[in-house]
Formats: C-alpha cells, sequence, structure tokens
C-alpha cells in the first residue's frame, strides 16, 4: 500500500512539474512575443507594449473573480464545502494577477498621460475591486467558526463581483482619461497585435489554471485540519473526488 501511495505521488509530482514548465514556456513566450514580435505602436512607440502584460492580467484576474462568484452562489444554493473552497482560491488567486493590472497601468500612464495616477471611474472602479477582494480575504481571517465564515464570505464575495461590470463598462459609462477599447465596437487593432494580446492572454489563463488547483487542494486540507481539530469525522476523499478526476484527465 505504502509503495502504491508513493508511486501515485511520484507520477502526480512529476504531472505537476510537467505542467509548470509547460506554463513557464507559454509566458516565457508569450514575453518574447510582447517585446520583440509585436509590431511598435506609432503614437506610444515602445512604452506601449506593457499593453500585453496590463490586458491580459486583467482580464484573468475577471475570469478569476467571476470563478469566486459562481462558486459563491453554488455554496449558498448547496452549503457543499468544495464550493466555498473554490471560491476563496480563486478569489485569492485573481488578487495577484489584478495587482499587477494597477501596478502596470500606472507604469505605462506616465509617460504617455504625464502622471502616474488619476481618480478617473475606471481606475477608481479598479482600485475598488482590489480593496474589495482584499477585504474579502481578510474578512475570513476574523471569523472562526467554518459554515459561519463560508456563508458571510459566499456573500461578500457576491457583493464584491458586482465591481467586476463596472470596471469593464466604465470606460463606456462615464467620462475617462483611460483609452478607450481596442476591441469590439469603435475599437481597432493591428492583427498582428491582437494575435500577440490573445497569446498572452492564453498564457496569462495557463498559469491561473496551473495556481487555482493548488490553492484548491490547499483549502481543502486546511478545512480537513479544521474538522479533524473539532472532533469530526474526515469527508475529504469525498469532497475532493471532483478536483482528483479534473486532475487526471
Amino acid at each position: 500500500m505504502a509503495s502504491a501511495a508513493n508511486a501515485m505521488h511520484t507520477k502526480t509530482a512529476g504531472r505537476q512539474g510537467l505542467a509548470t514548465l509547460g506554463v513557464a514556456l507559454l509566458l516565457a513566450v508569450a514575453g518574447y512575443c510582447a517585446l520583440f514580435v509585436a509590431p511598435t505602436e506609432a503614437t506610444m512607440g515602445l512604452i506601449q507594449r506593457i499593453f500585453y502584460f496590463h490586458v491580459p492580467f486583467g482580464w484573468t484576474a475577471f475570469v478569476a473573480f467571476f470563478i469566486s462568484f459562481i462558486s459563491s452562489i453554488a455554496y449558498l444554493r448547496s452549503r457543499a464545502p468544495r464550493w466555498d473552497w473554490l471560491a476563496v482560491s480563486s478569489a485569492e488567486v485573481g488578487v495577484p494577477f489584478v495587482t499587477v493590472l494597477l501596478v502596470t497601468g500606472p507604469i505605462w500612464a506616465h509617460p504617455v498621460w504625464g502622471i502616474w495616477w488619476t481618480w478617473d471611474a475606471r481606475l477608481t472602479s479598479t482600485f475598488v475591486l482590489w480593496v474589495l477582494y482584499v477585504c474579502y480575504l481578510l474578512l475570513r481571517t476574523l471569523i472562526d467558526e467554518p459554515e459561519r465564515r463560508a456563508v458571510v464570505s459566499a456573500v461578500f464575495g457576491i457583493f464584491a463581483a458586482f465591481d467586476v461590470p463596472l470596471v469593464y463598462f466604465s470606460i463606456w459609462f462615464f467620462r475617462t482619461q483611460h483609452p478607450q477599447p481596442v476591441l469590439g465596437a469603435g475599437g481597432s487593432l493591428d492583427p498582428r497585435m491582437l494575435d500577440v494580446l490573445l497569446l498572452c492572454w492564453a498564457a496569462t489563463l495557463a498559469l491561473l489554471a496551473l495556481l487555482l488547483p493548488q490553492r484548491y487542494r490547499l483549502e481543502a486540507l486546511r478545512w480537513e485540519v479544521e474538522r479533524l481539530r473539532s472532533g469530526g469525522e474526515s469527508h475529504l476523499q469525498d469532497e475532493l473526488s471532483p478536483l482528483n478526476k479534473v486532475r487526471s484527465i
């Protein structure tokens, strides 16, 4: 039994190592294309290349927060712990992505606008989004009882997610210094720039897909420790089985 468990652990570690290597290579290729393959923008010049990091990290943060939103609703409906695990995991993974968005924005803005920051609708709503999800994570540390923590977090997570469409549509709804969209109605983007942008987004989505299951598993183990300390029976393997099926594909 021990040898079989060790073999399974080695196999899982090997898969994880290959996945990490694959994501690292994809990020490296995307970074190279952003810096050297995409054409230089005529007006802003080289500083515009930060666009290929700024936008994909923002989009991927929205994906992570959407997963947290759906998981929070699912938890309130079912009260299954795995949905709470997924909600907090996707929220926590999403915060660094939106942090990169907030950091790269001023770096791009200063040479173009002449200022690091302005409190317009897009920038302010994005900062509020970051604050909301940091507060979401802090809130979970203040409630000891697991079920109450999950319920309160789910309600707050649903509330926080409503800022995501406000961030996205703010440049249509309000007068803002932020550039108008380059995709969709009214936007135009060189096809080569679009190809590199989509490659960079694929790379950040792959990074999200790599980090999220690991954070989910950590939350599941944390829940198991809390349950064992309280004298409850372990049901971790049953709760993890959907994740294990996904990881085995």
